[in-house]
């Protein structure tokens, strides 16, 4: 769990890097990136310690993270600040599902991590509405680039557990 929810958090970071590149910060959206993207920051250092801590392998797939992140930012920002926060929306849909299966996985047996992952959780479902009330919904084929998204979410999440 820990790697996945690591690699997931370092890939948000990566995500918000790029829309930030592309639109800078004199953006409108900019200032609610920037504060999404500090959160994702504290979440990844959190899971970076708990790793530490309890000696856990982090993905292999870092290196390829940084990258596809940053691009599904930079491209998502290129088409539109509604394609940016439609990539954040589809993004947390699918951390709200995979966070919550996780919690009921636990159960009672990791309290810490547990209540990691609950806190995480809110925070994320909170860029998710965030993201819908700035018109995630208006973006250019929003159905399609949502389930793109979301089907590459998941995609990565399976990998990420394994690799």
């Amino acid at each position: 769990m820990l790697r996945v929810d690591q690699a997931g958090e370092f890939g948000a970071t990566r995500i918000y890097a790029g829309q930030l590149a592309v639109m800078g910060a004199r953006h409108p959206a900019a200032r609610m990136i920037a504060r999404m993207a500090a959160q994702e920051e504290r979440h990844r250092a959190r899971f970076d310690a708990m790793i530490a801590e309890r000696h856990v392998r982090p993905t292999a797939l870092t290196p390829l993270w940084d990258v596809a992140g940053f691009a599904l930012g930079a491209a998502t920002a290129l088409i539109g600040p509604e394609a940016a926060m439609a990539c954040t929306a589809a993004i947390e849909t699918e951390i709200d599902r995979h966070y919550g299966a996780q919690i009921d996985r636990l159960g009672d047996t990791d309290p810490e991590l547990g209540g990691v992952i609950a806190e995480f959780r809110a925070e994320e479902v909170e860029h998710r509405d965030a993201a819908i009330a700035a018109g995630a919904e208006q973006a250019p084929v929003y159905p399609l680039l949502s389930a793109a998204i979301r089907l590459g979410c998941r995609v990565a999440i399976g990998l990420s557990e394994r690799i």
